[in-house]
């Protein structure tokens, strides 16, 4: 990163111009470096949003020292209590149209949907993503959340191409069965593609983006199943962590910042929920 010394601040949004400087950054990475789309995409303004935002939280990342829009990274989050249509809420998570969220909802467990996360270049490699994360604990901490989940994406939607790192993560990583979200059956996808014996383990994991990676430094576990998001470009996994399952080590590396997601490029830095 060049210029200035970042002067951060990391808060939830509280208006709507904390709200557009999100979706801005959005735009820029999402859209414009990894070519995203979307019904409600306002090129015009740059803004990358849904019909999901209002009922979100979305944690920022601003950096004082920039000039202009000072975002520079986001997570948009929502507790499943406030998902709910007596709530207010959506009545559904977003994560749902591509994947059955049965045995989560009726855990009798307090839910943490992720999303959006993404940082913007010129603070990759740093620790934007750290701050991130540290502020995503903090969150997790007040609300006393049991169970993270959310869709991550790899970028592109050539199968063939993925199904190194796609049979890997359902060989080693798959969720237990009480944990276990599948891909909705008119979209399911398989992840098992090749047998284990058949994986080139150090090139699969080389190929899982390093949010995913993060993810899993952390326990968690991927569902069954991914989605193949043409309008997004992108190749989906469900990502859950339950909290009650991660050690003090694991803990350590998202309160801590000890060895977080580091993230090098665009296919490293997106969450798309």
């Amino acid at each position: 990163m060049q210029g200035a010394e970042p002067v951060f601040e990391l808060r939830l949004a509280r208006d709507a111009a904390d709200l557009r400087a999100a979706q801005r950054l959005r735009y820029d990475v999402f859209v414009r470096e990894l070519g995203s789309g979307g019904p409600l995409v306002d090129h015009d303004q740059m803004l990358e949003k849904d019909v999901f935002d209002p009922y979100f939280d979305h944690l920022i990342l601003f950096d004082h020292a920039r000039e202009g829009s000072p975002a520079v990274g986001v997570y948009r989050l929502m507790r499943g209590e406030r998902m709910t249509a007596e709530q207010g809420g959506p009545g559904r998570f977003y994560s749902e149209d591509e994947y059955d969220l049965t045995v989560l909802k009726t855990s009798g467990r307090k839910l943490l949907e992720l999303g959006r996360s993404c940082v913007h270049p010129d603070y990759r490699g740093g620790t934007a993503m750290l701050h991130l994360w540290n502020g995503l604990a903090s969150y997790v901490a007040e609300h006393e959340i049991e169970i993270l989940f959310g869709v991550a994406s790899f970028h592109g939607t050539d199968i063939d191409a993925l199904k190194g790192p796609l049979s890997l993560l359902h060989h080693r990583h798959l969720a237990p069965p009480e944990l276990r979200t599948t891909a909705q059956r008119d979209v399911y996808q398989s992840m098992n593609l090749l047998p284990e014996d058949q994986i080139d383990r150090p090139a699969a994991m080389r190929a899982v983006p390093a949010l995913i990676k993060a993810y899993l430094r952390v326990g968690g576990f991927v569902g069954d199943g991914a989605f193949v998001d043409h309008g997004f470009n992108t190749t989906d996994v469900c990502l859950i962590m339950d909290t009650k399952r991660m050690s003090a080590k694991h803990k350590a590396y998202y309160t801590e910042g000890k060895t977080g997601p580091r993230n090098t490029g665009p296919r490293n830095t997106e969450q798309k929920t």
